[in-house]
């Protein structure tokens, strides 16, 4: 192994159902925030904790008020996905409605929190900037399901200046209290290290970049010339399909991977009967059959059941990590979102292993 001359500042945690409590989920959250010293900024989509790992949070978040730390925390206010048709209208997956009371469990006074709210459109974010030095992002939610029960990235960066570009992002949803317009603003990659080496990675924000993050996706996917790594709750963008499409056809580049087949199988339903999506439907069925992709039976959505949704949204290209908290469907392009994208051989071969292991497991399951 080659001697690691740097400190990363770059990592990743993968989750996988019941691999993990989420009290030790919460623990390392906790740690985070107790190491803040000026600021801590959190955007959250979903919260519904149980004592536990809630009380974890709380206190930490008391004592960093305690300690003269400014706390802010934005959330999703909206109307919540409630059935396979709001899924593939809204972008994001099916979550109870009550975020308001369930924020409560963390204990922040009325004056940190804004509840965010936009037409037709969710702040789906997952994210903490710390001292405007440090992310922590991915698809990760504060509930003890997301904990637990379904599989997700964490990413954790240092790195000033991508801290700084989420932080503009959380201003203008602090200061608005609206989705509309946020993220509109270029970006540019910041070299990290991960295992040793670099790692440019970049960021970018919908719905203010949403197209371009379509068009990111699909054209980086167009553009593979080894393999396409799908380790993903959905893949229904429809320039996405055309790209994937494309390779289906040539058959020449490797596809694989892994995705939410309750959550998958509920959207294709919903585009059954209407002429203009047949082709999306070949096009899903095609890539699944071509890459041999495995499709979790996850519990189908029922408000106030236990969930253990494959809610990972990753895709490995080549050598690149495409990551964070956007679905990969058109819809999330006018949500609230973040996608990062990271160039690093080691992560691309790691998550690459990671949506393997999960493609085995829920083979074996389909088995049974």
């Amino acid at each position: 192994m080659p001697t690691n001359d740097y400190a990363d500042t770059l990592r990743v945690t993968f989750l996988e159902e019941d691999r993990q409590e989420p009290i030790a989920v919460a623990a390392d959250l906790a740690a985070l925030l107790r190491s803040a010293r000026h600021s801590i900024d959190i955007a959250i989509y979903d919260c519904r904790l149980s004592a536990g790992p809630a009380t974890m949070l709380r206190n930490a978040l008391e004592a960093a008020l305690r300690a003269g730390v400014m706390v802010r925390l934005v959330y999703d206010a909206g109307e919540k996905p409630q059935s396979s048709a709001d899924i593939d209208e809204r972008g994001t997956e099916p979550t109870p409605m009550e975020t308001h009371e369930r924020i409560e469990e963390l204990g922040l006074p009325s004056s940190c929190l804004r509840a965010i709210s936009g037409y037709r459109a969710l702040m789906h974010h997952k994210y903490i900037i710390v001292d405007s030095a440090q992310v922590w992002t991915g698809s990760l939610n504060f509930s003890d399901d997301s904990m637990r029960r379904m599989e997700n990235m964490v990413v954790v960066c240092q790195s000033s200046r991508l801290a700084g570009y989420v932080r503009r992002d959380f201003e203008h949803l602090w200061e608005t209290g609206r989705i509309e317009a946020s993220g509109a603003f270029a970006t540019s990659p910041e070299t990290l290290i991960y295992a040793g080496r670099p790692a440019p990675t970049d960021i970018d924000f919908s719905p203010g970049q949403g197209e371009a993050i379509n068009a990111l996706i699909a054209n980086r996917v167009a553009a593979a010339k080894s393999r396409v790594v799908i380790c993903s709750m959905l893949f229904t963008s429809s320039r996405l399909l055309r790209a994937l499409s494309d390779h289906v056809s040539r058959g020449v580049i490797e596809i694989s991977g892994v995705y939410d087949g309750t959550q998958m199988s509920g959207v294709l339903d919903q585009w059954k009967g209407r002429g203009d999506l047949a082709w999306k439907i070949a096009a899903v069925e095609d890539t699944i059959r071509y890459g041999a992709l495995v499709g979790k039976r996850s519990t189908p959505y029922r408000s106030g059941a236990s969930h253990n949704f494959l809610h990972v949204k990753t895709i490995v290209v080549d050598d690149t990590v495409l990551t964070g908290s956007h679905n990969f469907s058109h819809a999330a392009v006018a949500n609230a979102e973040n996608v990062l994208t990271i160039s690093s051989v080691a992560l691309a071969d790691e998550t690459a292993a990671y949506a393997r292991r999960l493609a085995n497991r829920y083979r074996r399951q389909q088995m049974v």
